[in-house]
């Protein structure tokens, strides 16, 4: 019963999207209406508006970070070792990914897995942000950077915690994360994907 109330509390934290929050608080058009129609952080940046973008980024991120945090912390209280943390991480996940707030519709958890890994991980956490802003500085594609960034996150997580529940949780997401971005990866192969920047042709 304790480790569904850790998965229940971490997913109803990433449940709550930020990109939707910071163009309510900023008055620019729902995320979902423009664009990729993705609640997330680029997307968000579309509209032209890199402050809101940016406050998306970090809530997104920081809530990942956050879940896992409470989780390491009050596991061990709770008689529960590194599988209570570990569902924890990919409850939050999951709750950015399919928000019962968005009707499950939610964004493809790039900002929330960097938040949840920094927080399992620091190390790992900086390696897969720094996979992303690499491939990101060479080519500009936002989805390019996470599919890269996100089959390395388990090599990662192999390196710096060995074979254990977290590591297993980390290789979900990275599954999860691909599978998320399978337009993206038609769009890749086609040459027809956005670049990072790029504002929407729709009214904004």
């Amino acid at each position: 019963m304790t480790i569904m109330l850790f998965a229940l509390l971490a997913y109803l934290l990433g449940s709550v999207s930020f990109a939707v929050v910071a163009s309510w608080i900023f008055k620019l058009p729902d995320p979902r209406t423009y664009g990729s129609k993705n609640p997330g952080a680029t997307n968000v940046l579309r509209s032209g508006k890199k402050v809101a973008a940016i406050l998306t980024l970090l809530g997104d991120a920081g809530k990942g970070w956050l879940a896992v945090i409470f989780a390491q912390y009050y596991a061990p209280l709770w008689n529960l070792g590194d599988e209570g943390v570990a569902v924890a991480a990919l409850a939050v996940f999951l709750g950015h990914v399919f928000p019962i707030f968005l009707r499950f519709q939610g964004g493809k958890g790039v900002a929330t897995a960097v938040g949840v890994l920094l927080g399992l991980n620091p190390w790992i956490g900086l390696m897969a942000l720094t996979t992303w802003l690499l491939v990101a500085m060479i080519w500009r594609i936002s989805s390019l950077s996470a599919l890269v960034a996100a089959m390395l996150a388990p090599i990662y997580a192999v390196i710096m915690l060995g074979f254990e529940e977290k590591t297993l949780a980390v290789l979900l997401m990275s599954l999860v994360l691909v599978w998320r971005h399978q337009s993206n990866i038609v769009n890749l192969l086609e040459g027809k994907e956005g670049r990072i920047g790029e504002k929407s042709s729709t009214n904004l």
